[in-house]
């Protein structure tokens, strides 16, 4: 295989479960039922930065990023959206889009580090996987209308 094509990160593709690819990002869900949670991984080869991308890709990221967390907020009913890219542990380039509540065990600091992941049940994971498809369907009426 050439160094030059995309893989998904195995860490990511384990913790995730992939929803859509929109604008050569993939939209998923990570499997942690603590918080409404989405990674947005763009399909570039040997991305770790924002600026490994083209300024063009760069640009539909963030902005996929911003307009799905606008999205999530109210169907959440979140208190706030974090909107981070750390790739510490993963060096792959990904976007965490994060619904945060004044209540969660992690508030009002950062969520990595605190507690152990709660994977998804069946229920959540098809609840999330369906809210996270409506923002989608939000951000496509928005974007055909332009």
């Amino acid at each position: 295989m050439s160094s030059d094509a995309f893989v998904l990160d195995p860490r990511l593709e384990a913790d995730s479960f992939h929803i859509s690819t929109i604008d050569g990002c993939q939209v998923r869900l990570m499997d942690d039922g603590r918080y409404p949670w989405v990674v947005l991984v763009p399909e570039v080869a040997n991305a770790s930065e924002l600026f490994d991308l083209s300024p063009k890709q760069a640009c539909s990221a963030m902005a996929l990023a911003t307009k799905l967390a606008e999205a999530m907020k109210p169907k959440f009913g979140a208190d706030k959206m974090n909107i981070a890219t750390l790739c510490n542990v993963v060096r792959q380039l990904h976007i965490h889009v994060v619904a945060r509540y004044e209540s969660d065990d992690a508030w009002p600091g950062p969520i990595w580090g605190v507690g152990q992941r709660v994977p998804l049940n069946s229920t959540q994971k098809h609840d999330r996987t369906h809210v996270i498809q409506m923002c989608l369907g939000q951000l496509k009426a928005v974007s055909d209308s332009l």
